[in-house]
């Protein structure tokens, strides 16, 4: 019974013993990964993705190695720049493993070794540069840091893909001049947007009251022109139909006499202008309407000097004229007394007290 037992625990050493062997000779590499193998304490061989053999107890695998391109963000360096403003600067940085074997035995830890290569390079760069062209200037402050790292990191079996600046951080200060000037920039640039906008808001009032100014003159004109033309047509009309029906005497003083009452009618009509030969036109209307000179009123010729018949005389024709064409058709009417020598003007001032 004790023999049995022994041997069912060697056979299960041995199974143990051939199922370890087994694993540790057999190694199945993920894809886009990488181990390197030592044998007897040398390199030997790099495993590929897939399956792979090596010899127990005598190979050793190192840790497994990532040949995927990586991404590392370096925390803020302090950089001084060309006008001595200390800014603390974020980078980020894309490489990839392209040499598994340089990348294991050429450098110990080599993403510690490019960070301090990244800042030291972005010192160099940065100490050539003012402060405002390190804000403006990152594609040129990237190209330079890639071309660096990528040269520098080439034995190491790493080729850096692209380097960029991920953050720059002045000084509080600086950031307060920044903003205050930034400020004033935009005020600067709102003043002026305003100016234009007033500028053009006043061109364009004045262009329109231009156009208007414009406009309304073209229709005053052409409204005195059409008016004017309507006036001559009138006239001529007028002067046609007279000269065609032979209008005689009689027809012009009886216009004359319509003419008469409408001077009297305004308010601020003090003194009337009357032709001397309405004299005469009155003396044919009094004929042609069969009067007599009985009870008319006479009017009495103007002489060259007296007063009293220049006030006669206005007197006279005043009560005339207030009368009106429709009383001169009866008796009432203008009797000249003699005959007129001179057709001057009267003035004629109206006077209540000599019409009754």
């Amino acid at each position: 019974m004790t023999g049995l037992i022994v041997m069912l625990i060697a056979v299960a050493a041995a199974v143990i013993v051939l199922a370890t062997t087994v694993m540790r000779s057999v190694w199945i590499i993920p894809q886009a990964r990488a181990r390197n193998v030592e044998r007897l304490g040398r390199y030997d061989r790099t495993l590929q993705p897939g399956i792979s053999f090596i010899v127990p107890f005598v190979d050793r695998v190192k840790p497994l190695i990532d040949l995927r391109e990586q991404v590392v963000a370096f925390k803020g360096q302090p950089v001084i720049t060309e006008d001595n403003v200390v800014v603390l600067i974020d980078t980020v940085l894309f490489f990839q493993v392209t040499d598994p074997r340089a990348a294991d035995y050429e450098i110990v830890d080599y993403i510690k070794a490019i960070e301090q290569l990244s800042a030291t390079q972005l010192r160099n760069v940065i100490g050539t540069l003012d402060l405002e062209a390190t804000l403006t200037s990152r594609d040129r402050i990237n190209t330079a840091l890639r071309g660096v790292l990528d040269g520098a990191s080439g034995k190491w079996g790493i080729r850096v893909t692209r380097v960029e600046i991920k953050a720059i951080e002045p000084p509080p200060s600086i950031k307060d001049a920044m903003e205050k000037q930034m400020r004033a920039e935009r005020e600067k640039r709102a003043a002026i947007l305003t100016a234009e906008g007033v500028r053009q808001a006043k061109i364009l009032t004045a262009e329109g009251d231009k156009q208007s100014s414009i406009l309304k003159a073209e229709g005053a004109k052409q409204a005195a022109i059409l008016e004017a033309e309507g006036q001559a047509q009138a006239i001529e009309r007028v002067f046609t139909a007279i000269h065609v029906n032979d209008a005689d005497p009689k027809l012009l003083a009886y216009q004359y006499l319509q003419v008469l009452p409408k001077l009297a009618q305004g308010e601020n009509n003090t003194m009337w202008i009357i032709p001397g030969e309405l004299t005469g036109a009155l003396q044919a209307v009094s004929k042609a309407f069969g009067g007599t000179t009985e009870g008319a009123i006479k009017v009495p010729t103007p002489r060259a000097t007296g007063e009293s018949s220049d006030r006669a005389s206005d007197q006279a024709s005043v009560a005339a004229a207030d009368r009106g064409p429709a009383e001169l058709s009866g008796a009432a009417l203008f009797e000249i007394d003699a005959p007129v020598r001179a057709t001057p003007p009267y003035e004629l001032a109206p006077d209540d007290s000599a019409v009754n």
